[in-house]
């Protein structure tokens, strides 16, 4: 089942004084269960910083994060994380990473099995689940990788860049698959993007984070049909919310 995250007046600062780094915030968001939000902002204003903050990976230096209600207070083990390079290990297969993630949390792989061969045929790497990591292109190792992230069965899924070392091709396509896997579970997702067309194409929500210390300046709220295919991408209304979103990196000064 899908969760919610609460952010409230979350911040993090590195150090003290003279010398303190402030990395994020302070700001304030609230992701309903379900929810698609992406995170766009230039490098370094703190987009990645949030998500460890969220996964209990990094502490608050101030303000609060609550997953289901429940305040975050370490690493968060019933979510799924994924960054831009993939945790694949090189000495197991697609289906033997696959299996690495139950294993790791002491879930039963055999009672999963239908699960596994089910993430796989639907991201198409049916005729590639013995392959090893080495034997896979860029892209084929990320759709394992996303499937290693949700076979679990996650309520939220934190997405840090997945698709940013993809060529273009490669890159909408597994925007489709990721889409597809969205709309048939519907967990919550935070993805972190430098994409401003990849957010709109796959966010309920997209929040504009200002150059650092980034703060959560502006929530747009994405209204357009799903599945978001290529004659939505080629609407009016797709290409008024990408503009919308330029204009306000235009006035930071970024682009």
């Amino acid at each position: 089942m899908a969760s919610g995250i609460d952010i409230s007046s979350a911040m993090k600062v590195y150090g003290d004084g003279a010398n303190a780094v402030h990395a994020f915030g302070p700001s304030t968001l609230s992701i309903e269960p379900g929810e698609f939000v992406s995170l766009v902002g230039p490098s370094g204003c703190g987009k990645s910083t949030l998500m460890l903050m969220i996964a209990g990976l990094l502490d608050c230096s101030s303000g609060s994060i609550s997953v289901e209600g429940i305040p975050v207070k370490g690493p968060q083990t019933r979510i799924g994380i994924m960054f831009q390079d993939n945790t694949l290990v090189p000495w197991r297969t697609v289906t033997g990473n696959i299996e690495l993630q139950l294993e790791l949390r002491g879930l039963p792989v055999s009672a999963l099995r239908g699960k596994i061969d089910q993430l796989i045929r639907s991201v198409g790497l049916d005729e590639f689940a013995g392959r090893y990591p080495y034997e896979l292109s860029g892209g084929m190792q990320q759709r394992a990788a996303f499937c290693q992230t949700l076979v679990h069965g996650p309520g939220i899924l934190l997405l840090d860049e997945p698709l940013g070392k993809l060529d273009a091709m490669t890159r909408e396509n597994i925007r489709r698959d990721l889409q597809k896997l969205w709309l048939a579970e519907r967990p919550t997702v935070v993805f972190v993007t430098h994409s401003i067309e990849e957010a709109v194409q796959l966010s309920t929500k997209v929040c504009v984070v200002t150059p650092r210390p980034g703060r959560i300046e502006r929530v747009i709220d994405i209204d357009l049909p799903w599945p978001r295919d290529l004659d939505v991408k080629r609407s009016a209304r797709f290409a008024a919310y990408a503009r919308q979103i330029e204009e306000i990196f235009h006035d930071y000064g970024v682009l």
